[in-house]
């Protein structure tokens, strides 16, 4: 029976009573106090070993800990640089915000006044454009006086070559008959012709004609003033 106690778990020998105790030998007990302290070692050594793996793993987690807590610390300054970021993004935001409405109030008045400015540029160009299409219909106008006048022009001064023609003609006839009412000499019809009969009577015959072209040339300015004063307008007569 001692020796199935010796054997059995260790919890047994607490509850063997102390006379059943006394009645072993030296030998068992030994035996039991043997196997009690290399249970003992055994479980001090076992203790060790999870003592060493307890100090290892919390080694581990104290280096874990300390590599998130340095992680952390960089979170942390990174939250607050970020934050420090939004903040002057938000700051930028708000003034663009400022800027754009302010840049919209321009837009909006700036635009209006194009419109404007627009719209008299607009009005002073169809001005423009009437007052060209006047000028041109003048111009046309004036070209055609022009022509006219010198169609006028061009036949006065035929007219009146043809009258100075005559007028020659007729003084190279009327010297003709000077001499052959003379003596027939030479000297008779050069006396006659210096004297001063003859000398009247060539003014006579010029006179009629200058009068008729300087009446024609008159009467010719007059039509193209009263002309030219009628086809211009009143603006360009004010000025």
């Amino acid at each position: 029976m001692a020796k199935n106690c010796i054997d059995g778990p260790r919890d047994d020998f607490c509850k063997i009573p102390d006379e059943e105790l006394i009645k072993w030998s030296k030998e068992e007990l030994i035996q039991i106090l043997r196997k009690t302290d290399g249970e003992k070692m055994n479980l001090m050594v076992e203790h060790g070993n999870m003592m060493k793996d307890v100090n290892r793993r919390l080694q581990v987690h104290l280096h874990e800990i300390r590599s998130l807590k340095e992680v952390n610390q960089k979170l942390q300054d990174d939250n607050n640089e970020l934050r420090e970021l939004c903040c002057f993004l938000d700051d930028d935001r708000q003034k663009g915000k400022k800027l754009s409405r302010e840049w919209q109030r321009f837009g909006r008045y700036t635009a209006s006044v194009m419109w404007k400015e627009v719209g008299n540029y607009q009005h002073k160009l169809k001005e423009l454009e009437a007052n060209q299409e006047t000028v041109v219909r003048e111009n046309v106008e004036l070209k055609e006086i022009i022509l006219m006048l010198d169609e006028e022009r061009n036949g006065a001064g035929s007219r009146s070559s043809i009258d100075s023609q005559s007028s020659l003609t007729n003084l190279n006839g009327g010297s003709s008959i000077v001499r052959d009412v003379g003596d027939g000499s030479s000297t008779s019809s050069t006396g006659s012709a210096g004297s001063p009969d003859h000398h009247h009577n060539h003014i006579g015959l010029h006179k009629p004609t200058d009068t008729k072209i300087s009446n024609m040339g008159r009467s010719m300015d007059d039509l193209s003033n009263s002309h030219l004063h009628r086809s211009i307008p009143n603006g360009l007569n004010g000025e």
